[in-house]
């Protein structure tokens, strides 16, 4: 069933349908607007609820984290493929002003990020990139930054018995 809905809808549109029906994101109201085809870009928006405000009646700080928690490793992980492990190694946020109402995020990587990491790798050690994501509310006020230290390393060869 799995390879006939890939095939019908396309890889990148099943993750951001699986995404946005994830219980986390379905409960915090986390929406995954976009997600390309060659996941190369993503975008997130965040409603603001009962579900998600804190006491003083602004975004929660760990749901506007969790908005961007996995983004990064999913499209280096897409894009890198099965020869490299990618995890996620570290974050830290910036709460800069309260987020009032929805707010977004927006995730992109390009060639040169691919080809350092590659070249970084190709011995087979460890990189640590160093990403940045920002978080605006819908007049493109800056609400937080969030800072992502990734791990990446390209898996050894398989042997041969």
């Amino acid at each position: 069933m799995r390879n006939w809905l890939t095939r019908r809808l396309g890889k990148a549109r099943l993750l951001r349908l699986f995404l946005t029906l994830y219980p986390p994101y379905l409960g915090a109201g986390v929406r995954v607007q976009a997600l390309s085809a060659d996941f190369r870009h993503a975008k997130v928006r965040m409603g603001l609820g009962w579900y998600n405000r804190n006491y003083v009646g602004t975004q929660f700080g760990g749901s506007l984290y969790s908005m961007v928690d996995p983004f990064y490793m999913l499209l280096l992980m897409e894009n890198l493929g099965r020869d490299y492990i990618v995890w996620d190694k570290a974050a830290s946020i910036d709460f800069i002003s309260p987020g009032k109402g929805p707010v977004y995020a927006e995730f992109s990587i390009d060639d040169a990020l691919l080809d350092e990491i590659r070249r970084q790798t190709e011995g087979g050690e460890k990189y640590l990139p160093h990403l940045k994501v920002q978080i605006h509310d819908g007049s493109g006020t800056l609400v937080a930054r969030v800072d992502k230290t990734l791990y990446v390393r390209r898996k050894p060869p398989a042997r041969q018995a």
